[in-house]
């Protein structure tokens, strides 16, 4: 992949975002997950046999689809360069999620300025995983902020990590490990086992990208606010505060989060009905509000374009 390449997918995602008639291949893989998931605990009861399962197909889902996305460039770049070239920026563009974020973030602000605690719930539970029903303004706010941290890692920073790496091939194969992660790679009863290697597959894929978030997190705050004071405040959480959530990733870019706009994210979250109480990230200086999530909004932005001239700096460089 090319600089230019990756400059016309993220333009590509910024204006049309991930369109509900296009056949997203990520759509594909959760079809064939949830085909499997129901297969495997039809034919396998034993544990033993899950987790052989579970390693199949933690290996096979993203190497059919690095396979699929090197085959495709590969019959383009037969027909003629131009169309290799469209083959990639298409395929980059459906590993990117800029756009889709940002409209999800917004649903929920508009929500919470029009005053609609139900329509905000409704919109939040869109992206989050968490119990929604019961939520107030600050769980909601909290909610929001902490998503917007989480995937501008996994959702933008890690697809434009992979891009630069190894081009859309390899960036599909990321996909594929972050579709498995969160379709089985949970510890509950039915997914214990099966989900095992698909959740540790996605602590290895996301372990660069996580740090390289909350650093160019720390950097767009410096940014946005031309403070070294906020800078250095950020960063000093990422480094007390990161390694505390249970994710081994998450916590670094949601204590950047936390640093950056000098609030406490973490603490009780339902599950299912199942009170789950995290470590606290970052420290109270003020209370999280609505706004907060404007705030974010703009360093995920800040983050996003920073990452994308890295990714093309990078490119240009090995590319030319």
């Amino acid at each position: 992949m090319t600089g230019a390449e990756l400059a016309m997918a993220c333009v590509l995602d910024a204006a049309i975002g991930d369109p509900r008639w296009f056949p997203h291949p990520v759509r594909w893989m959760g079809f064939l997950v949830d085909w499997y998931d129901r297969l495997v605990h039809r034919l396998f009861l034993s544990s033993a046999k899950q987790r052989m399962a579970g390693v199949l197909v933690a290996v096979a889902l993203p190497a059919g689809a690095y396979a699929a996305g090197a085959l495709l460039i590969w019959l383009g770049n037969s027909v003629d360069p131009l169309t290799g070239s469209a083959v990639a920026v298409v395929m980059a563009w459906t590993t990117l999620a800029v756009r889709d974020l940002f409209d999800h973030v917004v649903s929920v602000q508009r929500a919470l300025q029009s005053d609609s605690l139900a329509e905000a719930r409704s919109a939040v539970a869109k992206i989050v995983g968490r119990d929604t029903g019961e939520m107030n303004e600050a769980d909601i706010v909290r909610a929001t902020v902490e998503t917007i941290a989480e995937s501008t890692a996994d959702g933008i920073m890690a697809p434009l990590f992979y891009l630069a790496l190894g081009g859309p091939p390899l960036a599909l194969a990321y996909k594929a490990v972050s579709t498995l992660d969160s379709m089985i790679g949970h510890m509950d009863n039915r997914y214990r086992w099966l989900g095992w290697a698909s959740a540790r597959l996605d602590d290895v894929a996301n372990f660069i990208p996580a740090r390289i978030t909350a650093l160019l997190l720390v950097l767009s705050v410096g940014i946005a606010s031309r403070s070294w004071p906020a800078m250095q405040r950020a960063w000093q959480i990422v480094l007390r505060d990161g390694a505390r959530h249970p994710s081994p990733n998450s916590g670094h870019p949601e204590a950047a989060m936390a640093g950056a706009l000098g609030v406490q994210l973490g603490g009780a979250n339902r599950y299912d009905g199942v009170l789950v109480e995290r470590p606290c990230l970052g420290d109270p200086v003020q209370p999280l509000t609505r706004t907060h999530i404007g705030m974010a909004l703009r360093l995920m932005l800040w983050t996003s374009l920073t990452g994308v001239l890295l990714g093309m700096g990078w490119l240009f460089m090995v590319k030319g």
